[in-house]
């Protein structure tokens, strides 16, 4: 970890909240509607969407360098996507409980090993969702039986690691979470923040 750069401090006026009008609510999102005051003392009208979970994003990486990945039709685009095992967890829930949970329920895996490798906020001009990122490292097949997402139906792949950044970078694996945690970790291999062997594996 390195010393937070003084450039990176904030600058100006903040923006003056208003008051919130419900628009919507589900068991996982409420958007709001309200009139706030920007920086620059303007008044915006402003949609915002709050969470009620914590994204959690998993990157298993197996002795030999593959990566696990699940496949799922995502409603918004409406199309097929390929990414790492990901999920909601509670607010008031450890995230690393949720992220062990996701990855039990959508591949089957446990992992001796769980590294916090990210932190990230997604889309922070309309929402106020937040990620953690997990490296799960010392994979083995779950010997409980964990029941999957009434709607979800997932397949699974394993692929080199650098096959896998590869693809994504080539925009066929276009989830955020999913891209952000393969340069991550492509980093973490380059600046030796693996083990030798296991980066040597990935990055070949």
């Amino acid at each position: 970890m390195i010393d937070k750069p003084p450039w990176l401090r904030a600058h100006g006026a903040r923006w003056t909240p208003g008051t919130e009008r419900v628009a919507f609510e589900s068991g996982w999102i409420t958007v709001t509607d309200q009139t706030a005051i920007a920086p620059t003392g303007r008044a915006s009208p402003y949609g915002l969407v709050r969470f009620k979970n914590l994204a959690v994003a998993v990157l298993p990486i197996h002795e030999d360098g593959t990566v696990t990945l699940v496949g799922q039709h995502r409603f918004p685009f409406g199309d097929y996507s390929w990414e790492l095992p990901e999920g909601g967890a509670p607010l008031d829930e450890d995230p690393l409980e949720g992220a062990k949970r996701e990855l039990a329920e959508e591949t089957g895996l446990v992992a001796a090993e769980w590294r916090e490798v990210m932190r990230t906020q997604l889309s922070n001009s309309v929402t106020d969702e937040r990620m953690i990122g997990y490296l799960a490292t010392g994979l083995s097949p779950s010997d409980a039986v964990h029941a999957a997402d009434e709607t979800e139906a997932i397949a699974i792949a394993r692929a080199p690691f650098r096959e896998v950044l590869d693809a994504a970078m080539a925009g066929y694996l276009p989830d955020m979470l999913t891209v952000a945690m393969l340069l991550r970790a492509h980093h973490m291999a380059v600046e030796g923040s693996l083990p030798g062997a296991l980066a040597r594996l990935m990055l070949r």
